[in-house]
């Protein structure tokens, strides 16, 4: 069951909050050989924010900043819904950011899609280079990028080079691949994980090349300094066919599928790197870094009629939209989420949550907690610090979001909505019937573990399900269903009228005289 809720009237403006943002490697320079690009074209850093420890591990950083009150420690036996849990117990209150200022660009040009790619990949001012965020547990995740123009015939192609692996010296030794690049052509309705589903195909530095998930043997492993021309070619009939060059040296056909299985969609440069800075040349350079083969031309070059642009994001905050998923771990929050993104293709929701960040995280297609070697509580720990700067950064981009947490409790759907001031700020509250809860907590235990306590579910089932609608505070009005009804008599069932559960921190029982 959802229930959806809109948006309240906008509070006045605040003050720039800068967290979640760094600046390029230290040791990041256009002085590489090829590369002619000024190290200005990246986009500085907001005004305040100290650089000088953005790329030193985290650990380092938690040892020279003082410490400022007291650290929540962190139960090894725990999983991704307990740390969702203590961050909706916080009550800090940020204040909401400025959006990013986007400079004028020509959109006739091939470019690196600002609107396309992950939040944690930064683009260059000059739209051909980028590199992922590498702070923290961002070291793990996979980032990724499309340009603004796909085709859909001729015989195409464009070069990407690796100009730096990004140290990443606080990534356990245990972590495979720390530097990795994948690069290709996916449809603009894919996601931004190249190679991991239909209509995605890429050819990574491991010397594999994957689409669906599939990984096979293919061509040469590559790395920093190494230059991957990518060829597709429409003129072969009925089918298309895609191959790889690795520094001038043809590698062979990877992919040829028939044109109809595209329907006529359009093929996208595609890159996705894991602690790698990029450079793409879609034809802007005056030279190429190698020759190509007869008979190819660099996609810049194609009329602008022969190209195909990537969908357009909304041109203000108005026409965006942030839906907050409210309800009990195992509620069917995320299932929900990713059902409603696909049904709704057009508005590219990012859904914001550690189960899409450990989606990110993947080794070889395979989710970390199946072939994962270190610590799995360090490692959500981590995602959980991931997902808050994701919404930090969330807050700056004019794009629509789902927000996948359990989001129950009222200060936090204040704290949380508040720096999407001007979005169109909905709920959706899922409550499952009892039984089908319980079948659910089943299946995710044994799946990742026991996440949250049963005392803390009980907690935030009466402070949530049994205080409706005011808790609701960010938004204007709710719209109730029949079933609200139903969830307010399964509170009343499970706890007598005047109690409430444990609470965590007191251990004492509170009375609750909204559970009616």
């Amino acid at each position: 069951m959802k229930t959806e809720v809109k948006e309240e009237e906008a509070p006045p403006s605040h003050n720039i909050s800068s967290s979640g943002y760094h600046a390029p490697p230290s040791n990041y320079s256009s002085s590489v050989s090829g590369y002619n690009a000024s190290a200005s074209s990246y986009n500085a850093p907001p005004s305040g924010y100290n650089t000088s420890d953005s790329y030193q591990p985290w650990q380092q950083q938690q040892q020279q900043q003082p410490q400022q009150g007291h650290k929540r420690t962190f139960d090894e036996s725990r999983g991704r819904g307990y740390y969702e849990y203590r961050e909706d117990k916080r009550g800090r209150s940020p204040q909401p950011p400025a959006e990013d200022d986007e400079d004028d660009f020509d959109d006739s040009l091939v470019a690196i899609d600002t609107y396309n790619c992950d939040l944690h990949f930064k683009v260059a001012r000059d739209r051909y280079s980028g590199y992922p965020l590498t702070i923290e547990g961002f070291a793990f995740l996979w980032s990724g990028a499309r340009a603004t123009y796909g085709v859909r015939r001729g015989r195409v192609c464009y070069e990407m080079k690796i100009n730096e692996e990004i140290s990443v010296k606080h990534l356990p030794p245990t972590e495979p691949d720390p530097h990795v690049v994948r690069i290709g052509w996916s449809l603009d309705s894919c996601s931004t994980q190249l190679g991991e589903e239909a209509f995605s195909y890429g050819y990574g530095g491991t010397a594999k090349k994957s689409t669906n998930c599939k990984f096979e043997n293919y061509g040469e492993t590559f790395s920093e300094n190494d230059v991957i021309t990518c060829l597709v070619d429409f003129e072969c009939g009925d089918d298309v066919e895609m191959s790889f060059m690795k520094n001038g040296k043809w590698l062979g056909m990877a992919y040829r599928l028939r044109k109809e299985n595209l329907g006529g969609q359009a093929l996208f440069p595609h890159v996705l790197a894991k602690n790698c800075a990029i450079e793409f040349n879609f034809g802007q350079r005056e030279d190429t870094f190698f020759p190509v083969p007869p008979g190819f031309t660099f996609i810049q070059h194609l009329p602008l009629s022969e190209r195909v642009r990537g969908t357009i994001g909304p041109k203000n905050k108005r026409e965006c939209e942030i839906l907050m998923m409210v309800g009990l771990p195992a509620a069917g929050k995320t299932t929900w989420a990713i059902k409603h993104a696909a049904a709704n293709p057009a508005k590219k929701y990012n859904i914001l949550g550690t189960n899409a960040i450990m989606d990110k995280m993947r080794v070889m297609g395979l989710r970390r907690q199946r072939n994962y070697a270190g610590r799995w509580d360090v490692l959500i720990q981590q995602a959980t610090q991931c997902l808050n700067r994701l919404i930090q950064i969330a807050a700056r981009k004019k794009r629509n979001y789902i927000l996948d947490q359990t989001n129950v409790y009222g200060s936090a759907q204040r704290r949380k909505m508040r720096p999407f001031e001007g979005f169109q700020r909905k709920a959706i509250v899922i409550c499952p019937t009892d039984d089908d809860l319980k079948d659910r907590t089943i299946k995710r235990t044994d799946e990742e573990g026991k996440d949250v306590p049963d005392h803390a579910v009980l907690e935030m089932k009466a402070t949530h399900l049994a205080s409706w609608p005011d808790a609701l505070t960010p938004f204007k009005s709710l719209k109730t269903s029949a079933l609200t009804t139903d969830c307010r008599e399964a509170v009343a069932a499970t706890f007598p009228r005047g109690a409430n559960p444990r609470t965590e921190k007191s251990g004492q029982l509170k009375t609750n005289p909204a559970v009616t």
